[in-house]
């Protein structure tokens, strides 16, 4: 009788998870959140705060998502026409300083300090950048003199209330490529990303003014709609061009309305009732860029909830998952709806994790991204700590990025263990190539790969050859395996070391 009671139990513990381990955590993902500056949507909270205020706030930003095992910060630094770095192409952002045009009160490169922070707690840095928004409203009078408004008037189409930048000129174009190459050239980066705006979106009884620059431009027999897509396109294609020209690891990556067609215009379309579209509205075709090889990555911006009728996010990742090719596929989830829309479903607790969880079961697709970054940093702990627990319980690599990949050149060796106290400094031969070292719990022997569960810390290099492990990464551990990740997102073979502190720098392997 004891022997079928026990056995009963059992049962039951199983059917209620007892003894399951849970939602299975992959050894790579795209874990990605939107750091929205324009209007100060996120970060600086003002642009009237101090440099230290807006340091600390940037810094307590990072180790909320950090905390969350995120993986990748996309970090606007262009919102119209502007910059929070030091360019003679754009005016400083008011959004930064309080004025545009306005530095910062420091002697310090703001955004190389950002790329620094962000790399050191083991997140990419995706420069965002908007490319064709040139003014947030109809007062021209807050813009800096330098701004394009004023130093390219040609330059500008005026759709509502706002002021673009025309796509449709070949200066605008080369400008706008310029742009993008020079944050490449001077900053760390590990992408440059665009965001849905392309083509402003339709606004009812408005007519964007571009007859003239179409009838100097366009191909013969080139419909309007076809001329404005190939203007895009062609910024995409070039722009991917000069990034890689510069450095072909920094991965280019767009984030797409979601909604390319309805199927009510195009059998290919999703089965959707979306108001506007990316490809008939704003004139955008993610699924050619990535055909063409343009892009690395796409986030299409699926911010509806499970069921919504006219616009099931479901629906759209699956349509997503059978549309895209040659390029990695992350889905774009919208946080900040969270008890913060009229669509009911933003109520339940479990609504994003439920997105999370599809992106998961689903083929094509290698991650996901939040909008935006304080979504989940305010009133929603419970849904943060859902996710924490069942989704974002471990830290994980970031998806091996879709861009071409140099060999790995040589194996890294260790020079030199110095302990101090109870920490150790490694140095290392041959690894210039590598952005951070992964250390993993182990016996003697390597294995050819390690769980994350084994993962102990990632370490971004000092000094390009050196790393510190503190007491508490290698508290009890006898030996230690070493990988490294290069700026490709290769990972190298591991390497195990021996931590025999009485016998300063002479490790073995």
């Amino acid at each position: 009788m004891l022997k079928k009671t026990g056995f009963l139990i059992f049962l039951l513990c199983t059917s209620c998870q007892i003894f399951k381990s849970g939602i299975a955590q992959p050894r790579s993902e795209f874990r990605g959140v939107w750091i929205a500056t324009v209007a100060n949507i996120d970060w600086p909270k003002s642009g009237t705060d101090t440099i230290e205020k807006q340091k600390n706030d940037y810094v307590a930003l990072l180790d909320f998502y950090a905390d969350l095992n995120f993986n990748a910060a996309i970090v606007q630094i262009r919102t119209a026409g502007d910059a929070f770095y030091a360019t003679e192409l754009a005016p400083w952002s008011r959004f930064l300083t309080g004025r545009e045009g306005k530095a910062p009160n420091t002697n310090e490169d703001l955004l190389q300090w950002m790329i620094h922070e962000t790399h050191k707690r083991g997140m990419e840095f995706h420069a965002w950048l908007n490319p064709y928004r040139a003014t947030m409203n109809e007062n021209t009078a807050i813009l800096s003199p330098k701004h394009d408004f004023f130093q390219h008037p040609n330059w500008m189409l005026k759709y509502g209330p706002k002021y673009y930048y025309n796509p449709g000129l070949p200066e605008v174009q080369q400008h706008l490529t310029h742009i993008m190459e020079e944050v490449v050239t001077k900053y760390d980066v590990d992408a440059i990303h665009f965001d849905d705006y392309f083509y402003p979106y339709t606004i009812n009884g408005e007519i964007l003014a571009d007859s003239a620059t179409y009838a100097a431009h366009a191909l013969p027999d080139q419909s309007v709609d076809d001329w404005r897509r190939s203007n895009v396109d062609s910024l995409v294609k070039n722009v991917q061009k000069a990034v890689k020209a510069k450095k072909p690891w920094v991965q280019f990556g767009i984030s797409p309305f979601g909604v390319w067609k309805n199927k009510a215009t195009d059998p290919k379309g999703s089965d959707t009732q979306a108001g506007q579209t990316t490809y008939e509205d704003l004139y955008a075709d993610p699924l050619l860029w990535m055909e063409k090889g343009w892009i690395d990555y796409l986030i299409p911006q699926v911010y509806w909830s499970m069921d919504l009728p006219v616009a099931s996010h479901r629906k759209i990742v699956d349509w997503w998952d059978e549309n895209s090719s040659n390029a990695n596929l992350y889905i774009g989830n919208g946080a900040y709806k969270i008890r913060n829309n009229s669509d009911v479903a933003w109520f339940r607790k479990k609504e994003l994790p439920e997105q999370i969880k599809l992106a998961r079961q689903t083929k094509a697709v290698k991650g996901n991204a939040i909008f935006s970054a304080k979504s989940l940093m305010q009133n929603n702990a419970d849904v943060v700590a859902y996710l924490k627990k069942y989704y974002y319980k471990r830290p994980v690599l970031p998806p091996e990025p879709h861009v071409f990949r140099s060999p790995l050149e040589s194996k890294a060796k260790v020079l030199s263990m110095q302990f101090i106290a109870d920490s150790v400094t490694l140095k290392f031969l041959g690894t210039d190539q590598y952005r951070y070292a992964l250390l993993f719990a182990t016996g003697k022997k390597a294995r050819k790969i390690y769980p994350m569960r084994k993962l102990l810390a990632k370490k971004p290099f000092e000094k390009k050859n050196l790393i510190t492990l503190s007491a508490g990464e290698i508290k009890g551990k006898k030996h230690i395996a070493i990988t490294f990740i290069d700026k490709f997102g290769q990972e190298a073979e591991p390497l195990v070391l021996y931590l025999r502190q009485r016998i300063h720098n002479d490790p073995k392997r």
